[in-house]
């Protein structure tokens, strides 16, 4: 009996150690499971840290830009009005003659008012497109016309009826213009058969 009881008494020491493990196990379980959700919620709020400062970051570029841009074509509408003005001073010196004494002040007149509206542009970044003779560019050219030519390139700028203009490099009205063109194969005249 003494053997019995001190058989009892191992399967109970046997028994207090397992019963006592597996209640540790799983508080360790618990607590890597706490440590490792822990961990995830850190992990999503850091990206969601990184996140929103790209976007801040990305709107603050975005408002500079539009800013540089505010600046830079804050003139394209006052300066579009103004080229009629240019047009207007253009197209009267054109029409006036050169030669003739009746109009050589008002056609002065013209030229130095023409010289000082145009280096008033200048001065705000508009530059004029004149591109007679030049390669047709369609970019910055509006082709109005084609006309055969035998004395100029196909494809270059024969008459300018419109100068174009440029605000900062962008384009704010196409230059209009006649496009040369290959002249057309004449058939034979009947002089030429004979």
């Amino acid at each position: 009996m003494k053997e019995e009881c001190m058989a009892d008494e191992q399967n109970l020491d046997n028994q207090t150690p397992e019963g006592q493990e597996p209640a540790q196990a799983t508080a360790a379980e618990d607590l890597a499971a706490r440590v490792q959700s822990l961990e995830e919620q850190l992990a999503a709020a850091q990206d969601q840290s990184l996140r929103v400062a790209a976007e801040l970051q990305n709107i603050r570029r975005r408002a500079e830009q539009d800013v540089e841009k505010a600046h830079k074509f804050a003139l394209e509408k006052f300066a579009g009005d103004l080229l009629a003005v240019a047009d207007s001073l253009e197209r009267g010196l054109e029409l006036s003659k050169p030669d003739d004494e009746a109009v050589k002040s008002v056609r002065e007149g013209l030229e130095l008012t023409l010289k000082l509206l145009l280096d008033t542009l200048a001065r705000h970044q508009l530059t004029q497109i004149d591109p007679h003779g030049e390669p047709f560019n369609p970019e910055h050219h509006q082709a109005m016309a084609m006309e055969e030519s035998t004395h100029a390139e196909p494809g270059s700028v024969l008459k300018v009826f419109q100068k174009g203009y440029l605000l900062n490099g962008r384009l704010l009205r196409p230059a209009m213009v006649v496009v040369s063109k290959a002249p057309a194969d004449v058939p034979p005249s009947i002089d030429e058969k004979a």
